[in-house]
C-alpha cells in the first residue's frame, strides 16, 4: 500500500500544542514504534526547525531521526531513507529543495520508498512536493506553478485559508490553464492518498476545509470536501 498525507499547514511546525495530524500519521503505520525521519531541506535544515521536530515526537511512540543535506550524517543515503517506515518534508522554499534533492539523487529514493511502503507526508513545501505540479511563493513576488515529483496526479495549493493570496492566485492559474486541477486545503487539513487515490481528509482545526478545485469554462470551481476532525 502506498501512502501520501499532505498537510495544508499545521502539525509540530504550525500548531505545536495540537499535534493531532502528527499522531494520525503515526497512525497509518502498523508497528508500536515506527521509524520516522524528519527531511528539512527546504529550510535549509535550520536547527531550531528540527529541534522542534525532536521536541514533538520524542514523547509520542516511534523512533525519530533527521535527514540533513547540509550537514550530512550518514554512510549511505539510499540506506538511510529506505529504512525508514514514515518520511516527513517540513516547509519553507519548495524550489530550492526540489533542486537539492534532485543533486542528491534523493527525489529517485523518495520514489523508492514510495513504491516499497514508507508513508510520505509533510506541510506546505511538503506537501506541494509530492504532486505533478503546486502553488508557491517566492519572497515579495506573485505565487507561481512549479513542477513537483509527480507521485499525484494534478496540482496542490496549500495553506488556502491562512494566506490570502493563495485561493485568487490559485483559481488566476488554473483558469488560465497554467495548472491542472486539483486540491487545496487550509491551514490544519490534511489529505490522505492511499495508492494515488484520495482517501480521505482529516483535520486537527474543527472548520478547516479542503476542496477539489477545476476549471468549469471561464470559471473556477471548488468541489468541498468531506472533513474529519480527529478533536474529540
Amino acid at each position: 500500500m502506498k501512502q501520501i498525507i499532505a498537510m495544508g499547514g499545521g502539525g509540530f511546525s504550525m500548531e505545536p500544542d495540537n499535534l493531532l495530524l502528527d499522531r494520525y500519521v503515526l497512525a497509518q503505520v502498523p508497528k508500536e514504534t515506527p521509524k520516522i525521519c524528519f527531511i528539512p531541506t527546504a529550510s535549509g535544515d535550520a536547527d531550531n526547525y528540527v529541534e522542534r521536530f525532536y521536541t514533538a515526537f520524542r514523547p509520542l511512540s516511534c523512533t525519530p531521526c533527521h535527514l540533513s543535506l547540509f550537514q550530512p550524517d550518514f554512510a549511505d543515503l539510499r540506506s538511510y531513507v529506505l529504512e525508514q517506515d514514515i518520511l516527513y518534508v517540513g516547509g519553507g522554499n519548495t524550489r530550492n529543495m526540489l533542486i537539492l534533492w534532485k543533486e542528491w539523487g534523493l527525489d529517485r529514493i523518495l520514489r523508492e520508498a514510495y513504491v516499497r511502503g514508507a508513508v510520505l507526508t509533510g506541510l506546505s513545501a511538503g506537501s506541494i512536493c509530492w504532486f505533478e505540479e503546486g502553488v508557491t511563493d517566492p519572497l515579495n513576488g506573485p505565487l507561481y506553478k512549479l513542477n513537483g515529483l509527480g507521485l499525484l496526479a494534478g496540482s496542490h495549493c496549500p495553506h488556502y485559508d491562512g494566506e490570502s493570496k493563495r485561493r485568487p492566485a490559485y483559481h488566476d492559474l488554473i483558469l488560465q490553464g497554467e495548472v491542472q486541477p486539483g486540491y487545496a486545503a487550509d491551514d490544519g487539513a490534511a489529505l490522505h492518498f492511499i495508492d494515488g487515490h484520495l482517501h480521505g481528509v482529516v483535520s486537527s482545526r474543527p472548520h478547516a476545509k479542503a476542496y477539489r478545485v477545476e476549471r468549469a469554462g471561464d470559471m473556477v470551481e471548488e468541489q468541498e470536501l468531506r472533513v474529519k476532525w480527529l478533536g474529540s
